[in-house]
């Protein structure tokens, strides 16, 4: 199979609500092909270049952001409409969020390839109106994706519904239903990827539908058991939110995994990574591990090493503007690394073979709340569409 590179759309930052509010615009982001089949506290065009895994901090770069993309994917996280033309995308990810952007802004390319779905004679013919609805909503995922997939060299991620993110068997048939979809216009599962909440039912999906060669990309990580539950399960892509652990370690308490943190000094979101990252490659799972809610240089300084990271143009703007001198090229320190998973040590505990049971125990308060408001933001985003098509449909001009 041909390399494919990948992205994911990762969400606005936000400790309370987890969910991307820009839905009039279409988020895209780029990234590099690769070979993967693929009470308050505190703590002590932009493209990323090609990252060579192998390489060593004396190689330094003519600016931050060269030297840091030796050892990680950067991943701008961007605005088509904005800053299509500056930032190319070479793969894309379809969702709600970016039907409701289309559908806000009619001039768009992509408009036709929603009304096209509205006015599939398929759908009309269905007997219920919930099951039209559902052929709708699928048909425009896919229209879309199909038009990006023919725009990006690389994969298109399409969102799952959330309101199946706890039903393991609706889960796979919707993926299967959107993956027979892509297929009739001739998209092949190597360009696809599915995104789907780490619930345990999610999990579970994610472990059929990978044996069947459909990739995984398993969103909503806030716990260590979920970063290695989907691992086991073999998800292609595992995204963890930094900075909305963080958030939520300073404004509450009570749970076990981000108190140890805590009293080893360490930043909840950053010490997730860690050990997420070094249980994935010490113990050979397939899966890339990517890090999305980066609030500030430093956090991508202190994840060198991690397949992917979603970072905002801000910060990205900064890293390409800041020059680095050659006296000080051994300053930036690939963090994560196969050699630092390999001398990393796990609890008897935290190397069980994940089941639902002990999944269900794992989760501490972070993770459940974190994981619910992700969620819930999905599914009224979805909700949005479906209220927004039955008002439009039928579709004039089609």
């Amino acid at each position: 199979m041909s390399t494919t590179s990948f992205h994911t759309a990762s969400l606005s930052s936000s400790s309370t609500l987890l969910q991307d509010t820009i839905t009039s615009r279409f988020q895209i982001r780029s990234i590099h092909s690769i070979s993967a089949f693929k009470s308050r506290r505190s703590y002590g065009q932009i493209r990323a270049s090609f990252t060579d895994f192998s390489a060593s901090p004396n190689t330094g770069g003519r600016t931050e952001l060269d030297a840091l993309s030796r050892f990680s994917e950067v991943v701008p996280d961007t605005v088509v409409f904005d800053d299509f033309e500056r930032f190319p995308p070479t793969a894309a990810t379809v969702s709600s969020s970016l039907l409701l952007g289309i559908c806000s802004l009619p001039d768009t390319a992509f408009k036709g390839a929603v009304d096209t779905a509205l006015a599939d004679k398929e759908c009309y013919g269905l007997e219920t109106p919930n099951a039209r609805m559902t052929c709708f909503v699928n048909k425009a995922l896919v229209n879309v994706g199909g038009e990006l997939s023919r725009l990006v060299p690389g994969r298109v991620s399409t969102e799952v519904d959330a309101r199946l993110a706890y039903d393991t068997h609706a889960i796979v048939a919707k993926v299967q239903d959107l993956l027979q979809l892509y297929t009739s216009i001739d998209i092949p599962a190597e360009r696809l990827l599915f995104k789907i909440p780490s619930t345990w039912q999610g999990i579970e999906a994610a472990r059929v539908l990978e044996s069947e060669g459909i990739q995984t990309h398993m969103t909503f990580v806030y716990s260590f058991c979920q970063a290695a539950a989907a691992a086991q399960a073999g998800a292609s892509v595992i995204q963890i939110f930094v900075g909305r652990l963080r958030d939520w370690a300073r404004n509450h308490s009570g749970d076990p995994e981000i108190e140890a943190a805590l009293k080893r000094g360490e930043d909840p979101g950053l010490a997730l990574v860690t050990k997420a990252y070094n249980y994935i490659h010490k113990y050979g799972h397939k899966s890339k591990l990517m890090v999305a809610s980066i609030r500030n240089k430093q956090d991508v300084f202190n994840v060198l090493g991690v397949d992917y990271i979603i970072t905002p143009l801000k910060i990205l703007q900064a890293l390409k503007e800041s020059v680095t001198p050659d006296d000080e090229k051994y300053t930036f320190v690939k963090r994560l690394s196969s050699q630092s998973a390999a001398a990393y040590n796990f609890t008897d505990e935290e190397l069980v073979k994940w089941d639902q049971l002990s999944f269900a125990s794992a989760m501490g308060p972070a993770a459940l709340e974190l994981l619910t408001s992700g969620m819930d933001g999905y599914s009224n985003q979805a909700k949005r569409v479906e209220e927004l098509f039955g008002k439009i449909w039928p579709p004039p001009n089609v």
